[in-house]
């Protein structure tokens, strides 16, 4: 998978901006200041047990977070971040685009759904209030 085209679409998310405050090598996408998802080159591991590609961490559901491990041999309790929201997925070919789209939708919803009001004010009037919370 492109890694280029993830982030292309990472980045169309409505005030989605990247940042490096980790390691210049591993992007953090943001809305308002919020992480929503990383970008970055796998591991040694996730190149030997995967390939070399690129990962992906996404903010899920708890119960989605684990039904997406157990559809999806290259989505995996996240690197580095609370495993119980949030997943890697392996950018090899496994995940179609267009569920890789829908990670990166929900997990954009989810922290968007974590903010203020008046935070969220901008980002509503990009979306319609339910394709904003995944409705």
């Amino acid at each position: 998978m492109d890694h280029l085209k993830v982030r292309e679409y990472l980045l169309s998310k409505p005030e989605a901006w990247e940042d490096f405050p980790f390691y210049p090598d591993v992007a953090v996408m943001k809305v308002k200041n919020k992480m929503f998802a990383t970008l970055s080159p796998a591991n040694a591991k996730e190149i030997e047990e995967h390939g070399n590609h690129y990962r992906m961490n996404v903010k899920c559901d708890p119960d989605e977070a684990i039904q997406l491990r157990d559809v999806f041999e290259s989505v995996t309790a996240a690197y580095h971040m609370n495993k119980k929201h949030w997943n890697t997925v392996i950018l090899n070919g496994e995940v179609p685009m267009g569920e890789l789209e829908r990670m990166i939708d929900n997990s954009y919803a989810l922290v968007a759904k974590g903010m203020t009001k008046a935070e969220r004010r901008s980002l509503e009037t990009a979306y319609s209030e339910g394709e904003l919370y995944g409705g």
